[in-house]
């Protein structure tokens, strides 16, 4: 379920306007928020953006289990013949 929800994405930062891949910080931290620092649209004291950071490695055993759910599902279907 948790892997269904997730919406990977390309995208440019604005600063640089380096092409990247990955998760909008703010809708990865709806569904993993353990993945994910800072709040959505914060600021400093000056005004000044202060940015949510994303640790994609908190991505990673919620990947693992669904392809082992998915390996458990093809063996199952094959010991049944299918």
């Amino acid at each position: 379920e948790i892997i269904a929800k997730l919406k990977p994405c390309t995208y440019n930062y604005i600063e640089g306007n380096q092409y990247s891949e990955g998760f909008i910080a703010h809708e990865l931290q709806e569904i993993i928020p353990q993945a994910v620092t800072g709040e959505k649209d914060a600021v400093d004291a000056e005004g000044n953006p202060v940015y949510q950071g994303v640790d994609s490695s908190f991505v990673i055993p919620h990947l693992v289990a669904a392809i082992q759910e998915l390996q458990a599902k093809l063996k199952a279907a094959a010991v049944a013949g299918f």
